[in-house]
């Protein structure tokens, strides 16, 4: 056997040997460094080259049976078919609003009080001449009777040629100009009335009431500003002093496309939802398609009714749309079977319909079934995908399986 420190020694560095030049390692380093450098850059540009920006959703849980199996998906916002800008027929000084904001009014309550000492000088200056006409009608015709007297005393005197016909003739003659200053301050007391009459209209301007029953949205004047029906231009006169809408009118007003404006009908159901409230589905229907299009966005307006009425809908909140086909499950609550995701995602070839499902910046080719419209918005896919599943919505390139993307 070997001695083991025969071995150790026959590891000691020899010193009698000359040590080689220390440069002699850098070039064959130098030489791996630019490969090592060169294949990085290839690998990089390589990748970034083959790596294409996509956009992408997230498969989702439908909200409902009902929106499950519309025919048509829309949005639009709540509006308030009747509503006013409140306002007085004249020019005037505000001296007292009676209205807030949130504030439920009546037909015919008052909502404001202009400035009437004008108007109640002119009332009391148009009652005052309406007075004295009557009281000139009550002399005129005391003027007539006596008249009438002394012209009948005439007739008697000239049968009898007792007085002249002269005498006879001004008599009559004065029996005549009274009648008629008698239709004439008949006149003049229905022209005094309907001054009167105007005047007290002039005064009830001064007094704003509320055209309907609703509900006030906005107060637009405050006690001391000016108010007048049109504007006065300086920007200090208001041209209203609050606006008023009917919370029983509130519907949805909505933008269909022109190319499938043929799925909705009047009475149609629809289902409706509010941004504020996601969950809630609303019960609906078409109360009309507005028989006019817009040439600009290739649009047609439709009115959507609400069936059941409630304080959380508020005018001016966003909500989407889905109108109902004919043929509806019963419970159109129950949660149907599948995912949603959106409608760009659909992708079909000859094998059929498929999307790009994305699982570690790699996408992959996954066969689906779709239930339901297949050109809406959002598509009810029934089989292939599962809650959560990211899929590619927009690319921009075509896309192969085991593609490397990146999203926006």
């Amino acid at each position: 056997m070997s001695d083991p420190s025969e071995k150790i020694n026959q590891l000691k560095i020899d010193r009698s040997v000359p040590a080689a030049n220390g440069r002699g390692w850098m070039l064959p380093v130098g030489v791996l460094a630019v490969i090592l450098i060169a294949a990085s850059g290839w690998i990089y540009f390589d990748l970034g080259a083959s790596t294409v920006l996509v956009e992408t959703d997230v498969a989702r849980k439908p909200p409902s049976q009902a929106a499950a199996n519309s025919v048509l998906d829309a949005s639009g916002y709540v509006v308030a078919r009747q509503q006013a800008t409140v306002s007085s027929k004249v020019t005037g000084k505000v001296i007292a609003i009676f209205v807030e904001e949130g504030m439920r009014v009546e037909q015919g309550q008052v909502l404001a009080k202009l400035d009437d000492t004008t108007e109640q000088a002119r009332l009391s200056f148009a009652r005052a001449q309406e007075e004295s006409s009557r009281a000139s009608l009550e002399e005129i015709k005391a003027a007539l009777r006596v008249a009438g007297l002394e012209r009948e005393r005439y007739r008697d005197l000239a049968k009898r040629a007792l007085a002249s016909q002269s005498s006879l003739d001004a008599a009559e003659a004065n029996y005549d100009q009274l009648a008629a200053s008698l239709e004439t301050g008949r006149e003049n007391v229905k022209v005094a009335e309907r001054s009167t009459e105007l005047a007290e209209d002039a005064l009830s301007n001064m007094t704003i009431t509320a055209p309907f029953a609703g509900m006030v949205v906005s107060k637009n004047a405050q006690p001391g500003e000016m108010i007048s029906p049109v504007s006065a231009g300086g920007g200090f006169t208001r041209t209203g002093i609050c606006t008023i809408i009917d919370t029983d009118s509130l519907e949805i007003e909505v933008d269909v496309n022109e190319a499938y404006i043929q799925r909705v009908k009047p009475g149609q159901r629809v289902s409706a939802t509010l941004d504020a409230y996601s969950d809630w589905h609303i019960p609906s229907e078409v109360i009309a398609i507005i028989p006019t299009a817009d040439r600009q966005k290739a649009t047609v307006k439709v009115r959507i009714g609400f069936v059941e009425r409630d304080e959380r809908i508020l005018r001016d909140m966003g909500a989407k749309v889905s109108f109902l086909g004919t043929e509806m499950p019963a419970d159109t609550a129950t949660q149907p079977q599948g995912v949603m995701i959106a409608g760009e995602a659909l992708r079909s070839d000859t094998n059929g319909d498929f999307v790009w499902r994305v699982q570690n910046n790699l996408v992959e080719k996954r066969p689906v079934q779709v239930g339901g419209q297949r050109d809406r918005s959002q598509v009810l896919i029934v089989d292939g995908l599962a809650v959560g599943d990211t899929v590619v919505r927009t690319s921009e390139a075509p896309l192969v399986a085991g593609q490397s993307i990146r999203t926006q």
